[in-house]
């Protein structure tokens, strides 16, 4: 029996898509702390363009930019989006996922109804002028993230994406796995191996901040796999045990060290001789960690301000920093010296391409990288996952809910 509205995880008639569905929903009036931001309401199933696919979510990965969302800030999502003309009061978040293709555009490539697909993060128009003169789709002035810049995210029963964000699910995964690898994982891999002639090669150094979250336990992997001997910063005994056990050489624990934060100022003779000081025993704790007096060829940056001195102190020369957000704050200093005269690189880096989402799918299919899964919620836990990573009290890796999927098998 066909009906509006069905309960989740149970599955409509074959080619039937309902009127409405349950999701996850944020809305400007409840911004503030994840807990109380997201509320499971009914919505009406978002229609499907020529290109586009309607899938069934399964499972749907928590990630931070989904913090920013609840909270409102620093981009209030919404209001950016009636900037452009568009009408919805409010968000549905999620930026990755897994599920099955419910139905397709006339003019979509490459997925067929029934597939089992894993959803990767971000859009663009491929009809852009830039890409079409041959730019990376990362670069390009048409790029958004989906579920976050975008709305109709996976935190609903149903989410509509472009052709392209549907990647062949890996047969090994169950469905929460599958939704909480291709974000940080393509993230790493774009970070380490997107900026030649700054890539992994057998033997490099690579220092890692975050070592024990998704995206420092992606990066891990990554580097190991392609010969490198990662260096992870962390936080706790267990973290460092995580870290250890994905094949990081060493780990540096940052609650033994002071100097976080912005550079002092280069007048300041006692302010810059405590942090020289300290970056230097940073420095030596590294090194102890690596077993070799080797400069980072590589630094893997998310944290920004408090991490950002130490990390283009450290990096050797011609080495590069390499940065995808500024989970500590925005306002990072360097000193200048140290980047022109040492010819370091500091380079900024967002998501990845499609290349690089099938290279990390292809890692994790053949078992070379682990999506590091930790912890699986409810549906209806959308909020308290997200408040755990607000907290910082999340577990090691990644963190997972179940949408449509009644186990994670």
């Amino acid at each position: 029996m066909k009906k509006a509205l069905y309960e989740l995880g149970e599955l409509p008639p074959v080619g039937y898509v309902p009127e409405t569905m349950l999701a996850s929903v944020i809305r400007p009036e409840r911004y503030g702390e994840p807990a109380d931001a997201f509320r499971e309401e009914v919505v009406g199933v978002p229609p499907i363009g020529p290109s586009e696919v309607l899938v069934y979510v399964m499972a749907a990965g928590i990630n931070f930019n989904n913090v920013w969302a609840a909270r409102g800030t620093p981009l209030d999502v919404i209001a950016a989006r009636r900037r452009r003309g568009e009408t919805e009061d409010f968000h549905i978040g999620g930026s990755e996922g897994a599920g099955i293709v419910w139905a397709v555009g006339d003019r979509a490539h490459g997925v067929r109804v029934g597939d089992a697909v894993v959803l990767s993060s971000c859009v663009w128009n491929e009809s852009a002028e830039d890409i079409r003169m041959g730019a990376d789709q990362m670069t390009s002035t048409s790029q958004s993230v989906w579920g976050y810049e975008q709305n109709y995210g996976s935190f609903a029963q149903f989410t509509v994406v472009q052709d392209y964000q549907c990647h062949p699910k890996p047969d090994r995964l169950s469905w929460a796995q599958a939704a909480a690898y291709i974000l940080t994982g393509a993230t790493a891999y774009r970070q380490l191996l997107g900026w030649y002639p700054n890539v992994v090669r057998p033997g490099d150094p690579v220092l890692i901040w975050g070592g024990a979250g998704g995206l420092g336990s992606m990066a891990i992997q990554i580097a190991r796999t392609h010969g490198g001997r990662p260096v992870a910063v962390v936080s706790s005994a267990e973290r460092e045990k995580h870290c250890a056990n994905l094949g990081a050489v060493g780990v540096v624990d940052r609650r033994d060290f002071s100097h976080w934060g912005r550079l002092p100022d280069i007048g300041d003779e006692c302010g810059m001789g405590e942090w020289l000081s300290e970056v230097r025993r940073f420095g030596g704790a590294y090194r102890a960690a690596l077993g070799s007096q080797r400069a980072p060829r590589i630094v893997v940056e998310h944290s920004g301000q408090d991490t950002i001195p130490t990390s283009i102190y450290l990096c050797d020369n011609a080495g590069m920093v390499v940065i995808c957000g500024g989970t500590t704050g925005y306002n990072a200093d360097i000193d200048l010296r140290y980047l022109w005269m040492r010819q370091k690189r500091l380079q900024g880096s967002h998501f990845a391409n499609l290349q690089q989402c099938r290279a990390i799918t292809e890692l994790v299919s053949a078992g070379d990288v682990d999506p590091c899964l930790s912890q699986v919620g409810a549906f209806s836990e959308i909020g308290k996952l997200h408040q755990l990573m607000c907290d910082n009290r999340q577990p090691p890796g990644n963190m997972a809910v179940l949408v449509n999927a009644r186990s994670d098998s």
